[in-house]
């Protein structure tokens, strides 16, 4: 028998909520924190503690209960290390388990809710992670001093093991384990200073590499429980419409069909595998009633969206007197601003296996957000939440686009249908066209510059979807929401008058949702773009010009000074080339960026070289610090040269990889990280190059062409300037 400690937890998870109190059935300490990047489920095993984040066995395994998910930011190495350190332990000693849906134990800390996003795994995980592990320690060497009959002071933590100073007396945490349980929770402890880390801050190997290489990682689209059906589905073309009527008589008669599946707005084709289901699709005959927006086109969209920048809104920021330093500026700018929808096409595509069972329902998926699968999957089948079981796993490119639960709610309308498991996968086609997109948004901005040349006046009005307003509705209010306007409001600069509104609008026909960097992947771009207007209003250096506004903000002149430094930023460049700078303070992290590139007669853009400087406060692993900007840079490049969703009719005009194109590996620039040292808190960083690296290549084709791109992608853009 073990003693168990049963504390409570909320969605705010602070030190004590963290530390949860149950026993493993062999015994051992359970505190709180395996990932199943093998092939078997690790959740059902009968130690597992679902209100648990650390446990240490009598096997002296510790097992951390990750209530993040991974999808190739690094989440499971990163993490892991803030327990390591901690605890007195390497790496390879702790073992991961994806989290269940529970939003009382396992609710971002900075967000309410069980969710991966907004680049804030590591900023929620950075104090009560550390807590955990340094109470877990306290407890076991407490435990070991007790069972020695010595001063507590005379013990240490050194790799898994608890040392008496004195006589060399060892103790693994394993064999301390059941006492440990039974020691008072400390109220409170000492974390390691930064000085002392030893593995906070060091390049560690990726702990999901291994599985991923030999092929025993296990993804949403890997589940195969036993007797499980293909499915795939055709959804109407046009959003809001519906089925009108079905002939699928070919379907039918294809080798592997099992059955077909109609729905108000979809049919599904179950089969034997996805090859029978895939031609049991392109058989099938559907007419569609498209509804009210068989006529939408991306034209109205952008209509309506710089209409509404002609009203007022709801004030986001407002420093000073905008109208009257304005009246009396030497200079004055105006400029209007566009971005376009933009799909998230993962490599991954959209998937969910369901298997309904009358009083109960099985699912396994790869989401961002698993608790409100649960929750969402539970209301469509009018089921308790506990009758619903979900399966979380790895995922292969989220960006945004499972924080939603769309994919799971149209598996299990199909899985009712059918006896039996039933796996969906999306066809690319479908999961580009039926994607939930980066919102359309439209700017108008002023600004006034005096006689020598300085700011004295900044007005931003624009307008696009609330991604936060539909999925978190207690986070809009007042007309706003932090996501929305991030990157537009509290800029690193000096700008004495300041004025920034944001009116909501929601497109009809085409759904919207967060994409890798929503706010800031629009504001960004124009903040960054509309400062390098200035600069060249008043003839100064992009890179001097922005300096001369960073006397209070010494991180951000300090990345700025770094990125122009490695890039070269001065030295001459070969005709038809230019040099780009951007700079942001956005999820918490201190970035610059100056992009080389290349513009040919014909109007094709080259990246060549990508240099970027970060502050992100404590880089728990450079390593992956490093991976995120290249990815980043990647991301946005890819948006930058060539991402734009457009409708017609009603529909979405692009289909696959060939009309949705993606940056080759031919095409992708040389990439440079230069991390700045720091003891500040984790700032976020799986979206800070997306956002930063187009303005930086906007800002370099102006250097290059003296052309100033105010809408994305390039190639649009310049096509309508003309070449």
């Amino acid at each position: 028998m073990t003693l168990a400690r049963t504390l409570s937890a909320g969605s705010n998870l602070s030190r004590r909520n963290f530390l949860v109190a149950s026993a493993a059935a062999g015994g051992g300490l359970i505190l709180g924190l395996a990932l199943p990047f093998g092939r078997s489920e690790a959740a059902g095993s009968a130690d597992f503690t679902p209100n648990a984040f650390i446990r240490i066995g009598s096997n002296g395994e510790v097992v951390l209960t990750m209530p993040y998910v991974e999808m190739g930011q690094g989440t499971y190495t990163a993490i892991p290390m803030l327990i390591a350190e901690e605890l007195e332990m390497s790496l390879a000693q702790v073992r991961l388990e994806h989290a269940p849906p529970n939003e009382k134990l396992y609710a971002n800390p900075l967000l309410g809710v069980q969710a991966t996003g907004n680049s804030n795994a590591i900023r929620g995980a950075w104090k009560p992670l550390r807590e955990a592990g340094a109470t877990a320690r306290t407890m076991l060497v407490a435990a070991a001093a007790q069972r020695w009959g010595v001063d507590q002071a005379a013990c240490r933590a050194q790799n898994g093991e608890v040392i008496h100073e004195p006589t060399g007396r060892r103790a693994s945490y394993g064999d301390l384990a059941a006492e440990a349980s039974k020691m008072p929770v400390p109220e409170s402890v000492s974390l390691k200073s930064p000085q002392d880390f030893t593995l906070i801050g060091t390049p560690a190997k990726r702990l999901d590499a291994t599985a991923k290489v030999n092929g025993t990682a296990v993804y949403g689209i890997d589940a195969r429980p036993a007797g499980v059906k293909i499915a795939t589905l055709a959804q109407s073309p046009v959003f809001g419409g519906r089925v009108k009527s079905v002939d699928d008589t070919a379907s039918t008669a294809v080798k592997g069909v099992q059955q077909i599946v109609r729905l108000d707005d979809a049919v599904a084709i179950v089969a034997d595998h996805m090859g029978a289901a895939k031609k049991g699709l392109e058989a099938l005959r559907i007419e569609w009633d498209d509804g009210p927006n068989a006529a939408l086109g991306t034209e109205q969209v952008a209509r309506q969206l710089e209409e509404a920048t002609l009203k007022t809104g709801a004030v986001a920021q407002n420093v000073g007197d905008v109208e009257m330093a304005m009246a009396n500026a030497a200079t004055r700018l105006k400029a209007r601003y566009e971005v376009p929808f933009l799909a998230h096409a993962a490599l991954e595509p959209m998937n969910c296996t369901v298997h309904f069972r009358k009083e109960e329902c099985e699912i396994w998926i790869g989401s961002q957000a698993v608790a409100r699968v649960q929750a969402m999957a539970a209301q469509a089948l009018g089921l308790p939440q506990d009758k619903v079981i979900v399966h979380n796993h790895l995922i292969g490119g989220g960006f945004g686009r499972r924080l939603e639960a769309d994919g799971a709610l149209r598996a299990v309308e199909i899985a009712k249908h059918v006896d039996g498991p039933v796996k969906v996968v999306w066809t690319r086609e479908e999961d580009i066209q039926h994607d939930m997109y980066r919102p359309y948004w439209f700017d108008r901005l002023s600004a006034g510059l005096d006689g020598e040349g300085r700011p004295v006046a900044w007005s931003n009005r624009f307008a696009g979807s609330s991604v936060i307003a539909r999925w978190l509705p207690p986070g809009f209010h007042d007309g706003l929401d932090l996501d929305s306007t991030e990157g537009a409001i509290n800029l690193p600069y000096d700008l004495p008058n300041f004025h920034v509104e944001y009116v909501r609008v929601e497109p009809p026909g085409i759904p919207t949702a967060f994409w890798r960097s929503v706010g800031p992947s629009h504001n960004v771009f124009v903040t960054e773009s509309f400062i390098d207007e200035m600069a060249a209003a008043a003839r100064q250096d992009p890179v001097a010009f922005r300096r001369s506004l960073l006397s209070k903000s010494p991180r951000a002149k300090a990345v700025l000074d770094l990125a122009a430094e490695k890039a070269g930023w001065g030295e001459a460049v070969p005709k038809g080339r230019g040099r780009g700078v951007a700079l942001q303070f956005v999820f918490g992290s201190y970035l610059a960026m100056v992009a080389d590139v290349e513009v040919s007669e014909d109007g094709a853009v080259r990246v060549h070289r990508a240099v970027c400087a970060v502050d992100v406060g404590t880089a728990v692993n450079p390593d992956t610090v490093e991976a995120q900007v290249q990815g980043g840079v990647i991301f946005g490049t890819t948006a930058a040269l060539y991402g734009e969703i457009t409708l017609k009719n009603g529909r979405v005009e692009q289909a696959n990889f060939d009309s949705y194109q993606m940056i080759r590996m031919n095409e992708a620039p040389t990439i440079e990280v230069h991390v700045v040292k720091s003891e500040e808190p984790p700032g976020g960083l799986g979206e800070a190059g997306t956002s930063l690296i187009v303005p930086a290549i906007a800002n370099a084709v102006f250097a290059a062409t003296g052309r100033r791109l105010r809408k994305m992608p390039i190639g649009t853009a310049l096509a309508k300037q003309g070449n």
